[in-house]
Order: structure tokens, then C-alpha cells, then sequence
């Protein structure tokens, strides 16, 4: 198979984005949210077929594990209280759409985070969504104050009972920040990818992995700035006396490939190791736009990595075993959705 271990609900209805834009209001307002709207199994088929569906028919992949959209988790809005009803309903449609669905997605949490509000607050919905729904994963954004960077950073043990959690039920996070609401942050632009780099160098600068030997972290987008400045990395963990990174990180910490253009590929192929490297495209998502140079959508990665120099074997760990592997629930939830 080829898992396509990034992808997010970009498509969906407009009801469900207008109810949020209701909520928020509300909020601000005083006076309670409005009810939730009625979406058919009719309009969620639709945005998926003539979305995401046609993509993966199109584009060669089997399977895509399936988030809400990103930007639009929007904890640097409202309160806990406004993040749990819109995680909820969020996370509520990624399972509709996986069981519409059961051989081409599966389903990653959404986490009702706010800043400064413990992360204790998101252990019920992330158990929710994995015991009840069969999600594999979660979103873990390491900045819900949306640019600003209010809360610890993910080394300290604020964040711990969460981890602890994650790590009973034998799930990932994907280190994945939300819109920036601070202006010297372009949300996809920057914030994405300085989130990724310091969501690294927070582990990096911590005793986390020496806690939670188990505990397994997807760096999107190829890791931010991580791969290009790998010297740099490896350098600061040399003054600190720390291990080599790949005896501090590696067993950790993976990264994916929404690259979007050749040249990047390359050079994360080239600097991390095959085994830590899971095949991503966050399609339909942040570069939606053609390639003048190639003449084909920025984000069709699987031609990226067709190019690279990887063996049969690594291709095979790329695609499929790498993502089985860190996300540990991911193959018994896709027999049973599969049946």
C-alpha cells in the first residue's frame, strides 16, 4: 500500500465552517452557540469523492490518515470550552468520513487545546476519538496561542499526562500548529514551518524521550528547517554533551514528505535515514497550485519520491512499513475497517 500519513479535512461542507464562525461570535458575545448543524452522509460523500478521493485515485495512493483542516483548529479562539465543542464536532465528521469510507481513510484526533489550559484537558477526547472511533493518531499543536508561544515548551512536564496517555493507548502526535493570529506569522508560510523546527529543537533541549522511551513524534513538512540545518542540530547537541542526534531523536521522531519540489526531497533523503521518513502529501492543503516548471500539482509528492535513490526496500519502508510502524494501532484498525 501507499499511506499517505497527512492529510486533512480541507473540503468540508460549508455549514460546518459557518457553525464554527457562529460559535466564535457567540462567544464573544456572551450568549450561547447556536446548534450544530444537519450535514448528510449525501454532502460529506460529495466533498470526499470530488475531493480527497479523486486525488488519491488520480495521484496512485491507497490510504490517507485523515485530520481535521489544520488552520482551522483555531485554539487561539474562544476558550476550553469553545475548543472541546469545536474538537467534537471536528472530529466527529473525520469518523463519518472514515466510515464512509473505511478502505481509503483513517482517522487522527483533533485536540481541544487552549492556551494555558493544561493539556489534562485534551486526555478524554483524545481517548474518545481511539477507544470509540478507532483514530490512530492526534494533532498536538505545541503553540495554541497561535503565534505567540505562551505554554511550556513540549519538553516539560506540563505536557506530560498527556504523553502519558498517548503512550497507554499506542498513539502518535503530529506536531502540527494551527493559524497564526500573530502578524509577523504567514500561517503556512512560516508559522508551519517555524512551528516544526521548534517543536525539534524542544525535544532536542530535553529529557523527553529519556521519559517516554516509546513515545513517537511526526514532524510535518519535512521537517520545517530541521534537514537543511541538520549540522547545525547535531553541532548544538555536540556543546550540550548530548548523544549523536540519531541515538537522541531517531527512535522518536520521524518526518514526512510534504516537500513540494524535488530539490527538498532529495536532500531529506539524503540526510535522514529512509526508516525515519513516512510518505506524505497534505493534499488538498496548504499549495493547492501547479508547477510551472513541472507542469504538475506542487503537491503531488509521490513524484518526488519516484525520483529518489532509494532502494526497493526503503521505498517499501517510505510508503507503508514506516507509517505501520509508528502509528501502532494503524494496522489492526485497518483490518477491521477493511473487514
Amino acid at each position: 500500500m501507499i499511506i499517505d500519513c497527512h492529510g486533512h479535512y480541507t473540503t468540508s461542507p460549508r455549514q460546518h465552517e459557518a457553525w464554527r464562525t457562529e460559535q466564535i461570535a457567540a462567544h464573544k458575545e456572551g450568549r450561547a452557540a447556536p446548534a450544530r448543524p444537519a450535514i448528510s452522509d449525501d454532502e460529506i460523500r460529495d466533498s470526499i469523492v470530488n475531493g480527497q478521493l479523486k486525488l488519491q485515485q488520480e495521484r496512485g495512493t491507497d490510504l490517507t490518515i485523515f485530520s481535521p483542516r489544520a488552520a482551522g483548529m483555531g485554539h487561539h479562539l474562544g476558550d476550553a470550552s469553545t475548543s472541546e465543542a469545536w474538537a467534537t464536532a471536528c472530529n466527529e465528521l473525520i469518523h463519518r468520513v472514515c466510515t464512509q469510507f473505511p478502505r481509503n481513510f483513517i482517522g487522527v484526533c483533533m485536540l481541544p487545546q487552549s492556551a494555558g489550559v493544561s493539556p489534562r484537558n485534551c486526555i478524554a477526547e483524545l481517548e474518545r476519538c481511539v477507544t470509540q472511533y478507532g483514530f490512530v493518531g492526534c494533532n498536538l499543536n505545541p503553540d495554541p496561542s497561535g503565534g505567540y508561544w505562551k505554554d511550556p515548551p513540549l519538553g516539560d512536564r506540563y505536557w506530560y499526562p498527556l504523553y502519558e496517555k498517548m503512550v497507554e493507548l499506542d498513539v502518535p502526535a503530529m506536531i502540527h500548529v494551527s493559524a497564526a493570529c500573530n502578524p509577523a506569522w504567514h500561517t503556512t508560510g512560516s508559522h508551519y514551518l517555524s512551528g516544526d523546527t521548534a517543536g525539534f529543537m524542544q525535544c532536542l533541549t530535553s529529557d523527553l524521550f529519556k521519559n517516554f522511551p516509546k513515545l513517537k513524534f511526526i514532524i510535518p513538512h519535512g521537517g520545517g528547517a530541521v534537514p537543511y540545518h541538520w549540522g547545525r542540530f547535531r553541532g548544538i547537541a555536540q556543546d550540550m554533551k548530548l548523544p549523536p542526534l540519531q541515538e537522541l531523536l531517531l527512535n522518536n521522531i520521524f518526518f514526512d514528505t510534504c516537500v513540494y519540489h524535488l530539490p527538498g526531497q532529495e536532500l531529506l533523503a539524503k540526510v535522514i535515514p529512509a526508516e525515519n521518513i513516512l510518505f506524505a502529501s497534505e493534499m488538498i492543503g496548504a499549495v493547492r497550485g501547479i508547477d510551472p516548471e513541472s507542469g504538475h500539482h506542487y503537491d503531488d509528492t509521490k513524484r518526488y519520491i519516484e525520483q529518489l535513490p532509494f532502494t526497493p526496500e526503503q521505498k517499501a519502508k517510505v510508503y507503508e512499513g514506516n507509517v505501520r510502524r509508528v502509528y501502532g494501532r494503524l494496522s489492526a484498525q485497518l483490518s477491521k475497517q477493511m473487514g
